[in-house]
C-alpha cells in the first residue's frame, strides 16, 4: 500500500464521524479495548494530559503542548479533525507523524483491525498511541474527538484532566441539557486525577463536583484563580495580556499570538493546567510558560482559530461551528467595526442551523456554499432558511467559489469572513 491507498482505507471502508456523522458513532468503548489490547497498551507508556469541552478543547491542547514542549519535554499532540493533512491530528514537537509510519501501521494490523471491526478514529487513536510509544514520547495532550465518557481516548490515565466548557452541541448523542452533556464530558474525570474546569458554568458545576468527588478527584475551576486583563481588540487580535492570580498580578504576555475573545478563557484554562502540573513535579518557568504561549504557531501548527487569510481585503476565517462557538465569532465581528462583512457560510446537517442563524448579523452579505462532504448541508437549504430570518445573499456551487467572489466584491473597511463550519474553513486554508 502506498500512502494515498492507506488513506483510501481509512477514510472509505471504515465509518468516519466527522464526515458522515452518526452512522460512525459507537457508544461504547469495547473496540478501543481490544484494539489496545491488540496493541499491548501503548497508551501506558507515557504521561498524558487528556483534554474534553464543547468549544476550545483543540486551542487548549495545542497551548499545552507548545508550553511543555518549550519546557524540554518531548511532546505528543492529538488533535481532530484535521484541515488539510491526515497527519495533522497526530505530531510530536510539532511534527507531523510521517507518511510511512501510517502506511506501516495499516499494513501491519489491517487484517486484525477488520476483525474487530474498527471504525476511522478507533484506528487513528491506536494510531496516535503507537506512534508515541515508539517515539518515546516523554508527555502528550490528548484531545478528545467526541463526548468523553465513551470516546475511544477515553482509555488513557492521564495526569491531569481538562474540561474547557460546556454548550449545546451533538445532543443527538450526548444529551438535550447541559447538565446531560457536562455528565458525558465528565467521563474522562480518572480516580484521584486532578481536573481543571475551565469555564465555571451554574449549570453544570454540581455535576463535575458531584463526579468528582466520587472518585476522590482534586477539582479546580480555572476562572475563580486565574483573570485576564486585555488591551483594545482589533483584526490583529491582542498584542498584550496580563494575568491575575487572585487579583495579584501573575502573569505578562507581551505578545499574545491568538486572536478571538475567546482565547481569553482557554489561556486561563492553560494557566490552570500548567500550575498543577508544576505541583506534579514539571519544570516550568514562568519564561517557558510565556514562550509557549507566544510561539504555538511555530511549535503546533495551530490553525483555523480567527486565523487573517490576508489583509488586503481583510479576510478571516474562524472553525466555530455551534452556537457558542458562533456567539463568539459574532462577537469579535462587531469589535472590527467594518463597514460590511462578506459571510461565506456553510454548515453541516447535524447543528442547530436554526438557533446558529439567528444569531448572526442581518446586515452582512452571505455567500452560502457547502463543504465537500457527505455530512454536508446543501447550500440552497441553507440559503433557504437563512432567508426565513431576514438573512440574504446567493448560493455558489463551491466553497472556493463563494471565498472568490466574495474578496471580488469586497470593498475599503470592509471584511470577509469564512465560517460556519470546520470543514469550509479547512477548503479555505
Amino acid at each position: 500500500m502506498n500512502y494515498a491507498e492507506t488513506l483510501e482505507f481509512l477514510y472509505n471502508q471504515l465509518p468516519m464521524y466527522h464526515r458522515i456523522g452518526g452512522a460512525a458513532y459507537k457508544a461504547d468503548l469495547h473496540n478501543t479495548v481490544a484494539l489496545c489490547n491488540l496493541l499491548e497498551n501503548p497508551q501506558n507508556s507515557f504521561k498524558t494530559i487528556h483534554v474534553a469541552g464543547t468549544n476550545g478543547k483543540g486551542s487548549t491542547s495545542h497551548l499545552l503542548a507548545s508550553i511543555l514542549q518549550e519546557a524540554g519535554f518531548k511532546t505528543g499532540l492529538y488533535t481532530s479533525p484535521h484541515y488539510k493533512d491526515f497527519r495533522e491530528r497526530i505530531k510530536i514537537n510539532g511534527k507531523m507523524i510521517p507518511e510511512e509510519a501510517v502506511i506501516r501501521f495499516i499494513e501491519d494490523w489491517k487484517e486484525d483491525f477488520q476483525k474487530i471491526g474498527l471504525s476511522f478514529f478507533e484506528m487513528t487513536v491506536g494510531l496516535a498511541f503507537d506512534y508515541f510509544r515508539n517515539e518515546k514520547v516523554d508527555i502528550a495532550a490528548i484531545e478528545v474527538g467526541l463526548g468523553g465518557r465513551l470516546d475511544s481516548t477515553n482509555i488513557i490515565h492521564p495526569g491531569v484532566s481538562v474540561i474547557t466548557n460546556i454548550g449545546m452541541d451533538h445532543t443527538q448523542f450526548l444529551g438535550d441539557t447541559l447538565q446531560k452533556i457536562a455528565f458525558e464530558k465528565a467521563g474522562i474525570i480518572k480516580p484521584g486525577t486532578p481536573v481543571v474546569i475551565g469555564e465555571t458554568q451554574e449549570e453544570t458545576r454540581q455535576v463535575f463536583e458531584e463526579t468528582a468527588k466520587s472518585k476522590n478527584a482534586p477539582i479546580t475551576f480555572a476562572d475563580e484563580h486565574f483573570q485576564v486583563h486585555a488591551g483594545n481588540f482589533n483584526s490583529g487580535g491582542f498584542k498584550n495580556l496580563e494575568i491575575f492570580h487572585h487579583g495579584i498580578k501573575f502573569l505578562e504576555i507581551p505578545k499574545f499570538p491568538l486572536d478571538g475573545t475567546y482565547q481569553l478563557k482557554n489561556i486561563v484554562t492553560v494557566v490552570q493546567t500548567i500550575q498543577i502540573l508544576r505541583n506534579q513535579g514539571y519544570e516550568i518557568t514562568d519564561k517557558t510558560l510565556v514562550c509557549g504561549i507566544e510561539n504555538v504557531f511555530k511549535n503546533t501548527g495551530l490553525q483555523g482559530r480567527w486565523q487573517v487569510l490576508m489583509h488586503d481585503p481583510l479576510a478571516i476565517c474562524d472553525s466555530g461551528h455551534n452556537v457558542d462557538g458562533i456567539r463568539e465569532v459574532v462577537e469579535n465581528l462587531k469589535m472590527l467595526k467594518s463597514k460590511k462583512i462578506h459571510f461565506v457560510l456553510g454548515m453541516v446537517n447535524d447543528k442547530d442551523i436554526t438557533g446558529i442563524l439567528k444569531l448572526l448579523p442581518e446586515e452582512a452579505v452571505y455567500y452560502f456554499c457547502k463543504a465537500d462532504i457527505p455530512r454536508g448541508l446543501h447550500a440552497d437549504i441553507l440559503a433557504r432558511e437563512a432567508s426565513l430570518i431576514g438573512l440574504r445573499g446567493n448560493v455558489f456551487s463551491s466553497v472556493n467559489e463563494a471565498y472568490d467572489s466574495a474578496l471580488l466584491a469586497c470593498g475599503q473597511d470592509e471584511v470577509v469572513f469564512v465560517g460556519g463550519s470546520i470543514f469550509v474553513v479547512a477548503e479555505v486554508l
